[in-house]
């Protein structure tokens, strides 16, 4: 313990010496202010500055670049993450999107390759809080609904449950449904499944089969119907065209 306070006096007498400072804390707070309030025009001015590639005011957590980057990325990631979830955005969402993208950065190769990602992060985050602000009217009940639904894509979802989780009645919920989002419920869960296939048919190697059985429809069959009369392209066809290997 001595050694490392002995360690920390000697190292804040040479960064004191030295002409290097942190940025302030209120670019900081006007940036995750910035990303929590869906600001899309200040964030993407924001990040064509570079500020998240230069060094200096980022402070050094690494002496090696490549690592002091990844490093900075987990924290932004972090911060932008808690500042979401203060705006509204639903807590396992943001989490798992925050997982998503820490993965995804462990294995970028440069640095140029994590400034991409990170620019992609950033904005993913600021696109979703953009449209919680556009859905702010939306009743709690039906806030409710929808993160239900999030959290239950892979599972057949009724409007029973859905009504047994907001306390109201079935036809109640059905109409306030309609009132606040103007789909129905089925309509809705329905385009959040496919949403959930293209990305699988887009980002994997599961079989179409496999999607259809892990998205709860009742065949396979009815899995290619609902995705063709939603998307225009069957599962295959969609995959032939989007398939990526890579981010």
């Amino acid at each position: 313990m001595n050694n490392l306070r002995n360690e920390w006096y000697t190292c804040e007498l040479t960064d004191s010496e030295s002409d290097a400072y942190h940025r302030p804390m209120e670019e900081e707070n006007s940036f995750y202010a910035a990303v929590r309030g869906g600001d899309m025009d200040f964030v993407r001015k924001n990040l064509t500055q570079g500020d998240f590639t230069n060094p200096d005011g980022m402070g050094i957590l690494s002496k090696n670049p490549l690592t002091n980057l990844k490093y900075h990325f987990v924290v932004t990631v972090a911060m932008i993450t808690r500042h979401c979830v203060g705006g509204g955005l639903e807590l396992e969402q943001a989490y798992r999107l925050s997982d998503f993208y820490i993965l995804k950065m462990d294995s970028c190769p440069t640095v140029q390759s994590i400034a991409d990602l990170h620019k992609s992060m950033v904005l993913d985050f600021t696109g979703k809080m953009l449209l919680l602000q556009k859905n702010a009217i939306i009743s709690k009940p039906i806030v409710q609904c929808t993160d239900y639904i999030y959290n239950h894509i892979n599972e057949r979802i009724t409007i029973n449950e859905l009504a047994a989780c907001t306390n109201l009645s079935p036809s109640y919920l059905s109409r306030l449904f309609k009132q606040n989002l103007g789909v129905s419920v089925s309509d809705y869960i329905r385009e959040k499944k496919i949403e959930k296939a293209e990305n699988l048919l887009k980002y994997s190697d599961i079989s179409l089969i496999e999607i259809a059985n892990y998205l709860a429809f009742s065949s396979q069959s009815h899995f290619i119907q609902t995705f063709e009369k939603y998307v225009g392209l069957t599962p295959k066809k969609y995959r032939d065209k989007h398939y990526r290997k890579t981010w």
